[in-house]
C-alpha cells in the first residue's frame, strides 16, 4: 500500500513544482537577465546541497569516471536545458511555442531507450507517449496561434535545450544509479554553475535587481525546484523506466497554463481542458506500460 502510494504522491508532486518553473520565470524576468538568475539558482542549490551531504557524511562520487558523469549529467539536464531554453524566451521566442519543442522530449526519450539504454518500448507505452502529445498539443494550440516574428536562432536554441535534456535523461539514467542524491546533485550543479556563468559572461550584462519578486523567485527556483523537484526526478529515474518518468512531462504545459489561468487570469478554453485530460491518460498509459 506505501509503495503504492508513493507511486502516485511522487510524480504528482513533481509535476505540480517543476511547472511552477514557468511562473516563477514570468514572475522574474522584468528584474534580472535569465543566465545569470540561473547562474545564482545552481550555485546556490550546490552549496546547499554540498552542505547536507558533509553534513550527514553522505558519499561522493568514487573516481575521476563517476566524477565525469556527475559533471556531464549536470550541464545537460540544467546548465544547457535551462540556458537555451531561457535565453530563447527572453529573446523573444513565444511561451507556447518553446513549450511545444521542449514538450515532445518524451517522444525522443522512447525513441532512443532501446538502443541507448536497452529499454523495451511496448505499443501501449508508445500509444502513451502519442496520446500524451496530442493531449500537449491541443494545450498549447490556442497559445500558438498567430505568435510570429521570432527568430531561427531562438528556435534552434530551444531545440538544443530539447536535445540536451533528452540526453541528459538518458545519461543520468545510464551512469546515475548509484551516485547519492546529495552530492551526486551537488557535483551536477556545480557543472550547470559554470555553463550558465559562462553563458551570461559572454552574452549577458549580468543584471539582477534585488526586488522582493525576485528574491522570492530565486528562493523559490533553489529549494522547490533546483532541490526539491530534481531529488524526485532523479528518484523516480532510479526506480523506472526513462520513456515512463519522461512522459511525466506531458503534464507539465497543462498544469502550468491551470497556474497561469490562476495567477495571472490567462485565458483556459475547453479545447485545452481537453488536452489537459488526454494527456493525463497519455501518462497514464505510459507509465502502467
Amino acid at each position: 500500500m506505501r509503495a503504492r502510494a508513493e507511486q502516485i504522491l511522487i510524480p504528482g508532486v513533481f509535476v505540480v513544482i517543476w511547472a511552477t518553473g514557468f511562473v516563477v520565470a514570468r514572475l522574474v524576468a522584468p528584474h534580472t537577465e535569465p543566465l545569470i538568475f540561473l547562474t545564482a539558482r545552481f550555485a546556490l542549490a550546490a552549496v546547499i546541497l554540498a552542505g547536507a551531504a558533509l553534513a550527514a557524511g553522505a558519499p561522493w562520487p568514487k573516481g575521476a569516471r563517476a566524477w565525469r558523469d556527475a559533471l556531464i549529467a549536470g550541464t545537460l539536464l540544467h546548465g544547457v536545458y535551462l540556458g537555451c531554453v531561457f535565453w530563447a524566451v527572453h529573446r523573444g521566442l513565444p511561451a507556447g511555442i518553446s513549450a511545444l519543442i521542449v514538450g515532445s522530449q518524451p517522444l525522443l526519450v522512447a525513441l532512443l531507450a532501446r538502443p541507448v539504454l536497452g529499454e523495451y518500448v511496448s505499443g501501449r507505452r508508445w500509444a502513451g507517449v502519442g496520446l500524451g502529445f496530442a493531449g500537449l498539443a491541443l494545450v498549447l494550440g490556442p497559445k500558438i496561434g498567430g505568435a510570429g516574428g521570432y527568430s531561427a536562432a531562438t528556435v534552434a536554441a530551444c531545440a538544443l535545450g530539447l536535445a540536451s535534456i533528452t540526453a541528459g535523461t538518458l545519461w543520468q539514467k545510464r551512469t546515475g544509479g548509484k551516485l547519492d542524491l546529495r552530492s551526486g546533485t551537488a557535483v551536477q550543479y556545480a557543472g550547470a554553475t559554470l555553463v550558465a556563468l559562462v553563458g551570461s559572461a559572454l552574452t549577458e550584462d549580468m543584471r539582477m535587481d534585488a526586488t522582493a519578486p525576485l528574491l522570492f523567485g530565486l528562493a523559490w527556483s533553489v529549494l522547490a525546484l533546483s532541490i526539491g523537484a530534481i531529488a524526485l526526478l532523479l528518484l523516480m529515474l532510479r526506480r523506472g523506466a526513462a520513456v515512463g518518468v519522461s512522459s511525466l512531462m506531458f503534464l507539465v504545459p497543462p498544469v502550468s497554463a491551470l497556474m497561469s489561468y490562476v495567477f495571472f487570469g490567462e485565458s483556459l478554453v475547453a479545447v485545452q481542458i481537453v488536452g489537459m485530460a488526454l494527456a493525463a491518460c497519455g501518462v497514464a498509459l505510459a507509465a502502467r506500460a
